[in-house]
């Protein structure tokens, strides 16, 4: 018997693998189509009726909590999240459907199990759970996603110390490795915590309890150095007003 699906991802690369991995693993499910953002996957939904909606948490435009309300009440759906532990342990104690990202085969594999298997879902016990686990938080990001070839990795803003601009591109700098990511340093900016990263350059965006000292020179920019990297970064004059107090 065919069972028709969506998926609702803003990364197209994201999409395209968990495309890959469900033709492996579920030869039978068939994708009814794909949205990249809240409103056209609430339009897709409602046209194809899908039995299943493979939905990530955080969308433009709508969040996924909005999103699971909009959609046909007897759609199950597969929450495909980069949260933390915290978040994965509520979705387990509600029983509900959730991927982590990137998607492990034996994990997707426990999922496709309960989905067969299960007649229906319930839609409030979803909505609560979700605003109990508080998965949409402030807005701010909390993980970022780089990818390369059919390879996504999920790195913890945590982990970031800072972010470099390059062309089109952000090369994003951890203690022991830089990964490049498709937006822009202005984009990113917009994404980020202001309370935990400035931008000091038009070119630079720095964790703020990564800078250990801060040095001015003649011209009036501050010298940094960091605390859990080697690099220096220097601010431009126009952003050198964050330095006074420190």
């Amino acid at each position: 018997m065919e069972i028709s699906a969506i998926i609702v991802d803003d990364e197209p690369n994201l999409v395209e693998y968990l495309q890959r991995k469900l033709a492996i693993q579920w030869p039978e499910l068939r994708i009814a189509g794909i949205a990249h953002n809240g409103p056209d996957s609430v339009e897709l939904a409602h046209q194809v009726k899908p039995e299943i909606a493979f939905l990530d948490i955080r969308l433009p435009d709508m969040s996924g909590l909005e999103v699971a309300k909009a959609l046909p009440t007897k759609t199950k759906i597969v929450f495909v999240t980069a949260y933390d532990e915290f978040a994965v342990d509520a979705f387990r104690q509600a029983a509900l459907d959730y991927l982590v990202k990137p998607v492990d085969d034996e994990r997707l594999a426990e999922t496709i199990m309960r989905l067969k298997n299960r007649e229906s879902q319930d839609r409030s016990a979803l909505i609560e759970i979700l605003r109990h686990a508080r998965l949409e938080q402030s807005g701010y990001l909390e993980w970022i996603r780089a990818g390369s070839n059919d390879t996504t990795e999920i790195i913890s803003v945590q982990d970031v110390i800072y972010c470099k601009a390059e062309h089109k591109y952000t090369s994003v700098i951890t203690r022991d490795r830089t990964l490049v990511i498709r937006s822009s340093i202005q984009e990113l900016e917009q994404k980020l915590d202001p309370s935990q990263f400035w931008r000091i350059h038009r070119a630079i965006i720095v964790r703020v309890d990564q800078i250990l000292k801060g040095k001015r020179d003649l011209r009036g920019r501050y010298i940094l150095t960091l605390r859990n990297h080697q690099d220096t970064l220097c601010s431009s004059r126009s952003y050198a007003h964050l330095f006074k107090h420190m």
